[in-house]
């Protein structure tokens, strides 16, 4: 019932306020019109005015009116510099607190009650860091003042907290509003507009959010690296920790603009892709390509047959591929660049020193204004019972341990219906293997299209996969006549259990990533899935940047690479200029066959937020080169803005989609539309002019039908 009260008198003074206009009195113009009255009273009732001025303050902030800043002015017109700052201070904190007791007394406890749970770890950092907030909020008010105050009412932020830190805060804010009213109530004429005092005055309020923001960074730094020493000098200016695509191309770009760096890899240079993932899954997919080319060699009117080959020659091609790109990231490439490499494993000891266990069984440390932890990421192996008893393989030791077969493996079972697990499931089927792939999502390739899930999975099974969607892994164990028969039991989508048996086992459901071994965890570096970083690719400590998949949110190559230019960059000219990771324009392919490319906006991702669009669709079994190639299946999508020819999305199923997507990940950065696609000569014939087709797709359906009648009455009348 106090609460209705309190909530029915605070409405009926505000509505009081605005239904005699009284918010007309706190305009710049009625300022300079009173101004010599003001200046009156306060001659002859100095104390009284004040008090006023105090009151009327106090309440216009508690009830969160209008007009706090031509009020800060006034202050500043008719009490001066000090006496004003003063008056407003105090003012405005006491009003601030008024108005954030209010809230939580009226709105806190249903607030809380009712999203208790998901504000429980926001209430939890308040308690921890409220003070640190709301200087910040303060400071940098990056909501408006009365916003603050309501809000910060609902969290648990002590009382007596919220007053002394909200008087700090907003101190070097009301110095300046106060200062430049001093010199609003000193003109006397238009020319003094152009007065240095008046134009230093404001001059400062356009300023101030930068200086403020530099205030708050320096407070948070100091904070941050309290209780460390920071050396006097160092021995490098970059160590990079990692030598997978982020950190090779973070390393790579310190050497070019002269920096002493040093790069430490434990394993193998070139990371994941080179030696475990896109490669070696690029080579093996060409050589299925081929057999299946081969064993349907009548769709080119030759004889089709059965491929005749040795698997251990295909995995050796497999590892002559790796071979012969391994040069490129290799140690004695990256010294000759000037990068010095250690091969052994990082640990961050402080935010600048790293200690390093060679390979070699020494050890040594480091010490660098920057760090950059590029660790990468590793198989996710769920966890299956017996799983550990019967053996498996992941993307990162199938390589190796298959070299070793003579030949395929008879019977596969391959966890996993995303690109990783699609793309070997129809390779190793396409090499002769009985593959049976299982997947508890009712479909394959989920972060796409339904029709493109549908289309991938008719692909899958066309190449002899026996594909399982809606099956769940419970347990793997021994059975069979005398025992020894691997078996992974699945639930299948009625709840009822299926016995597999299988020679070899892969897990292909996703990759984690490698966020202990490092030091993050002694330093405090908060980590989720990822390394947890801001905009710029900084973590708790500003000078200790994470980028590639430890950093996330996407697990590509070329994503890594780009976010390395963005951690070098910052790391090494940061306190001058930082960039924000820019992340608008990313595309990916799975590279069945045919292949799915993607960039930008899905109909499915369209949907869910809520973001209108147009769709425009070509097929390519009406591409000339495509029924040349007998490689008709397949379309290009369009998303567009309704009624522009902007891009959102392109989704393209195809042969080659991945390289065919490249001109509209070019058009989407460099905002071009599809006008200027159309508008663009392609060779003749080329897949690529799929793009161009869709282009023009659009160009029919948004053809200008009334002009084109004016137009044919004009041919006609030309004609006689």
């Amino acid at each position: 019932m106090k609460r209705i009260i309190l909530l029915a008198l605070l409405a009926a003074v505000v509505a009081a306020f605005f239904t005699f206009d009284l918010n007309q009195y706190l305009t710049l113009d009625s300022l300079k019109n009173s101004q010599e009255q003001l200046g009156i009273w306060q001659e002859e009732q100095p104390f009284a005015t004040a008090a006023v001025f105090f009151l009327v303050y106090i309440a216009a902030t508690a009830l969160s009116l209008p007009g706090a800043v031509i009020m800060t002015l006034a202050v500043g017109a008719v009490f001066g510099l000090v006496w004003g700052l003063m008056l407003v201070s105090f003012a405005s904190a006491i009003g601030a607190t008024l108005a954030f007791l209010v809230a939580r007394f009226v709105l806190r406890d249903s607030v809380q009650e009712r999203f208790g749970d998901r504000l429980k770890a926001f209430n939890q950092g308040v308690e921890r860091e409220g003070a640190f907030y709301l200087f910040t909020l303060r400071l940098v008010p990056v909501f408006p003042f009365f916003l603050i105050n309501l809000l910060m009412g609902l969290t648990p932020i002590k009382t007596r907290t919220y007053y002394w830190v909200s008087q700090i805060g907003m101190l070097p804010g009301t110095l300046i509003y106060v200062n430049a009213g001093t010199q609003l109530g000193q003109l006397d004429s238009l020319s003094g507009i152009v007065s240095p005092e008046i134009l230093l005055s404001f001059a400062l309020l356009g300023v101030f959010p930068l200086i403020a923001k530099k205030i708050v960074a320096l407070v948070k730094k100091r904070r941050v690296y309290k209780g460390f020493q920071k050396p006097a000098k160092f021995d490098r200016n970059l160590i990079v920790i990692g030598g997978g695509a982020a950190g090779l191309v973070s390393a790579y770009i310190a050497a070019a603009v002269k920096a002493k760096v040093t790069l430490i890899e434990a394993n193998k240079m070139g990371g994941d892709c080179l030696n475990y993932g896109c490669i070696p899954s690029k080579a093996l997919i060409k050589s299925a390509k081929v057999a299946e080319q081969m064993r349907h060699g009548d769709r080119y009117g030759l004889e089709g047959g059965e491929p005749q080959f040795s698997f251990k020659k295909v995995m050796q091609r497999i590892h002559d591929v790796i071979a012969a790109i391994e040069p490129h990231d290799s140690v004695e490439r990256y010294t000759s660049l000037g990068v010095e490499v250690l091969q052994g494993y990082g640990k961050i000891i402080d935010p600048w020193t790293v200690e390093i266990q060679l390979n070699d069984g020494s050890s040594q440390r480091l010490t660098a204004r920057s760090i950059v932890v590029a660790a990468g990421a590793k198989p996710f192996v769920p966890p299956i019972e017996g799983l550990d008893q019967v053996g498996y393989l992941t993307s990162d030791t199938l390589w190796e341990e298959l070299a070793k077969e003579d030949d395929i493996p008879k019977r596969m079972v391959l966890l996993g219906g995303g690109p990783i697990g699609c793309e070997l499931a129809q390779s190793f089927a396409r090499l002769g293997s009985n593959v049976i792939q299982v997947e508890r999502n009712e479909r394959v390739m989920v972060r796409e299209d339904p029709e493109v899930s549908v289309l991938a999975a008719n692909a899958l099974r066309k190449s002899g996969v026996n594909l399982l969607t809606g099956y769940e892994a419970i347990r793997c164990q021994f059975g069979g006549d005398n025992q020894s028969e691997k078996q992974l039991i699945v639930k299948n989508p009625d709840g009822e259990e299926e016995i597999i048996a299988f020679d070899r086992l892969i897990c292909a459901v996703g990759r984690t990533a490698r966020l202990t071994g490092y030091g993050l965890e002694n330093l405090g570096i908060q980590t989720e899935r990822t390394v947890v970083t801001n905009e710029y690719l900084e973590t708790l400590f500003p000078n200790i940047y994470a980028a590639g998949d430890v950093a996330g949110p996407f697990e590509f190559t070329h994503t890594a690479a780009h976010q390395a230019w963005y951690a070098a960059v910052n790391a090494l000219f940061g306190e001058w200029k930082s960039f924000k990771v820019d992340y608008s324009v990313i595309p990916w392919a799975t590279f069945i066959d045919p292949e799915v490319a993607r960039v930008g906006l899905s109909e499915t991702e369209a949907r869910e937020k809520n973001i209108p669009f147009e769709v425009t669709r070509y097929g390519l079994d009406d591409l000339d080169r495509a029924i040349a190639d007998s490689s008709t299946e397949g379309f290009v999508k369009v998303l567009t803005v309704p009624g522009k020819d902007k891009i959102l999305g392109v989704t393209i199923v195809g042969t080659h989609a991945g390289d065919l997507l490249v001109e509209y990940v070019l058009a989407m950065k460099h905002g071009l539309g599809l006008s200027k696609i159309l508008g663009t000569i392609h060779t003749y014939p080329t897949l690529a002019e799929a793009n161009k087709f869709a282009a023009g797709e659009w160009k029919k359906a948004h053809a200008p039908e009334k002009l084109l009648l004016w137009i044919e009455k004009y041919h006609r009348w030309k004609r006689g």
